[in-house]
């Protein structure tokens, strides 16, 4: 409604002498001055700022005449409104387009009936059927078989703890200052030493 009021008094300032718009516009004035001096900061509504913005792009003189607002902030309301509204113009879903779900059950059925096929089959197939889709796409929408869970590390040692055997190599210093190397199997199952040798000199045999 005040936009509308404003768009009014405009379209009626046109045929109004010049005297009686620079009288109004000294009234007008002042009445800002002791609203600026009474309010310390005024609220502005989307609307105000469009407002503001669009009489900027159509009065070059327009930096004189704002009071309760500096001229730079509405230079950045515009760049706000230029930035939003490319944003707007040039925002796209990423990504390719979505594969019809006719297609993708199609694969899954196919997959399912004929386990031994692989994309490469499953896409010929599309293929002569006219469906134009990528081996990729096939892969992605095959019919995955359930796999059996891992076993875990601690499984995999039960199981194989009669056939696992630890090995060590390490020093012992002597008290004379000598130091012993030490190379010994240890069997896991029964902790058992199955092979051990002790030297001063160590060697590859």
């Amino acid at each position: 409604m005040d936009i509308l009021r404003l768009i009014w008094a405009f379209l009626r300032s046109l045929f109004r002498s010049r005297a009686a718009l620079a009288a109004e516009n000294v009234m007008l004035r002042q009445q800002l001055i002791v609203v600026h001096r009474s309010v310390p900061r005024p609220k502005l509504r989307p609307a105000d700022r469009v407002l503001l913005c669009w009489i900027s792009r159509l009065w070059s003189g327009w930096r004189s005449a704002p009071l309760i607002i500096k001229p730079d902030t509405v230079t950045r309301w515009h760049r706000q409104g230029f930035k939003l509204y490319w944003h707007w113009k040039s925002h796209k879903k990423p990504g390719r387009p979505k594969v019809d779900r006719a297609i993708r059950d199609l694969i899954r059925r196919m997959c399912r009936e004929n386990p031994t096929w692989g994309a490469p089959r499953i896409l010929s197939e599309l293929l002569l059927l006219g469906h134009n889709v990528a081996e990729a796409t096939v892969d992605k929408y095959m019919a995955q078989e359930p796999k059996p869970p891992s076993q875990n590390w601690r499984t995999f040692l039960a199981n194989h703890v009669g056939k696992i055997a630890a090995i060590d190599f390490f020093t012992v210093p002597t008290i004379t200052f000598r130091v012993m190397y030490v190379f010994l199997v240890l069997r896991h199952d029964r902790r058992r030493i199955v092979h051990f040798n002790v030297t001063t000199n160590p060697t590859a045999r």
